[in-house]
């Protein structure tokens, strides 16, 4: 299988440190199916073309699809696997371009972020929808698509391959996120078993783009080997990241507004440190912060060796990538990096990765969901999960008078609601009860003798 990305933006070496792979060398890659080789046919100042070349071990292949599958049929044995691009170049793709695919570089980030003119060659893909599908799925992406059927040697047909030239002024990194998905879309036939962390992949990898795709549908159907409940899973997730992206835009309620010459911390420090104490007080040593947005708080965690596993989840990968730049992931020292775990997922979906942990923090999410999906978030966290403690903050609806708010108003465009002591200690004690929690409160920020604090917290201990 190969698939060639080509530069002309000068200088053109500069790709090989996007790709992290040296122009200079031919760098072989094991992958469990056979062996990946990153080389480069041309390198100068105005043009370099780095190829994947991936080399299938086709016994090995077949063993494995032995192994998963009862089919005693030679199909196994005869098949373009080993030639065609399918799912699994993709899956070299992705580990071997993995650090390009993120959109980060320590040493260029301003290279990184740009758009740059490439060219990507495909010599043959099966296609289940021929050229015109590729056009489907690629055009509207920014890129302009050369696609035709492969002649089928000896016969007045084409075959079922395509070769595809693609060019564009795009990101690396957006070109290897479409390349990542889109492969395997084409060909409709994943070589291994699809479970419901496909779903992350998927969308993780389309955040920025599959949500106002025209073919998402029939994208989200083949990437995810037709399975319904996937499916579902995967168009509510997109949903959620497309209200997370507006709401990035909306501008909050400032919080921080010590009065004149006060020279006081900003309440999300406070509301950090609080939870903090909190979370020593119950002596955990794994903690899931759930809804790390840009990971403020796993920062902290990370500063205190007794947390030996933290990990952040947020539903919008831009959350997560902002986590990854603002904590020096690149950078970072190899046993604090151990510790560490970046996961996208969705509280109000149920999700076995968030089991094990001594505490789980929702710091300022709960105001972020609808009303009639608080019961989900339940299920997931106190229900599923079931961390030993449980830390919540919200915001105290008693307190934006004291920010010159009219009493409809929320902090945030993208709040759905904000509770008030007696309605947040309504809810928390009728949760504690229902799955086995004792809760207690702690105000968090200055007391105000009639509003109270301008974050409530309150901390749920399993009996």
């Amino acid at each position: 299988m190969l698939l060639t990305i080509t530069t002309t933006a000068r200088p053109a070496t500069d790709l090989g440190r996007l790709l992290r792979k040296h122009p200079d060398r031919v760098q072989p890659f094991e992958q469990s199916f056979g062996t990946a080789w990153v080389l480069y046919p041309e390198a100068t100042e105005e043009r370099c073309t780095a190829a994947l070349m991936l080399e299938v071990d086709t016994a090995r292949l077949a063993r494995a699809h032995s192994r998963a599958s009862a089919d005693a049929s030679l199909k196994q044995y005869v098949n373009d696997r080993p030639y065609a691009a399918s799912s699994l170049l993709a899956v070299a793709l992705g580990k071997v371009f993995s650090t390009a695919r993120t959109g980060l570089s320590a040493e260029r980030p301003e290279l990184a972020a740009a758009a740059m003119p490439l060219e990507i060659a495909i010599p043959a893909v099966p296609c289940k929808g021929g050229p015109e599908l590729v056009r489907d799925l690629f055009g509207p992406l920014g890129w302009q698509v050369e696609a035709e059927a492969v002649p089928l040697p000896g016969f007045d047909t084409d075959s079922r391959h395509v070769r595809v030239r693609l060019t564009g002024e795009v990101r690396l990194s957006d070109a290897l996120s479409h390349l990542y998905v889109l492969l395997p879309v084409l060909d409709d036939a994943k070589h291994y078993w699809v479970d419901i962390g496909e779903v992350d992949k998927l969308v993780r990898s389309g955040s920025d783009w599959l949500a106002g795709h025209p073919r998402r549908g029939l994208i989200t159907r083949r990437y995810l080997a037709h399975r319904k409940a996937y499916e579902r899973a995967a168009h509510a997730r997109l949903a959620e990241l497309a209200e997370a992206s507006e709401s990035e835009e909306a501008t909050p309620v400032e919080e921080e507004a010590p009065e004149e010459g006060e020279r006081a911390l900003p309440l999300h420090r406070i509301r950090i440190a609080a939870v903090l104490d909190a979370v020593r007080a119950t002596g955990a040593c794994s903690v899931l912060d759930l809804g790390c947005g840009s990971g403020k708080l796993l920062a902290e965690l990370l500063k205190e060796p007794k947390f030996t596993r933290v990990t952040g989840v947020d539903v919008s990968s831009r959350a997560l990538d902002m986590a990854e730049r603002s904590l020096k992931l690149d950078r970072m020292p190899e046993r604090r990096a151990q510790r560490l775990q970046l996961l996208q997922g969705s509280v109000v979906y149920r999700d076995k990765r968030f089991a094990g942990y001594d505490a789980a923090v929702l710091m300022e999410v709960i105001e972020h969901l609808d009303p009639g999906r608080l019961p989900a978030m339940e299920r997931v966290v106190f229900g599923g999960a079931r961390p030993r403690t449980v830390v919540v903050t919200t915001p105290n609806a008693e307190y934006n008078a004291r920010y010159g708010m009219e009493a409809h108003q929320v902090r945030h465009a993208d709040h759905r609601f904000e509770w008030d002591r007696a309605r947040f200690g309504e809810w928390a004690a009728a949760v504690a009860a229902r799955y086995g929690y004792r809760v207690r409160f702690e105000g968090v920020g200055a007391t105000d003798p009639e509003a109270g604090t301008p974050t409530q917290m309150g901390v749920f201990d399993r009996d």
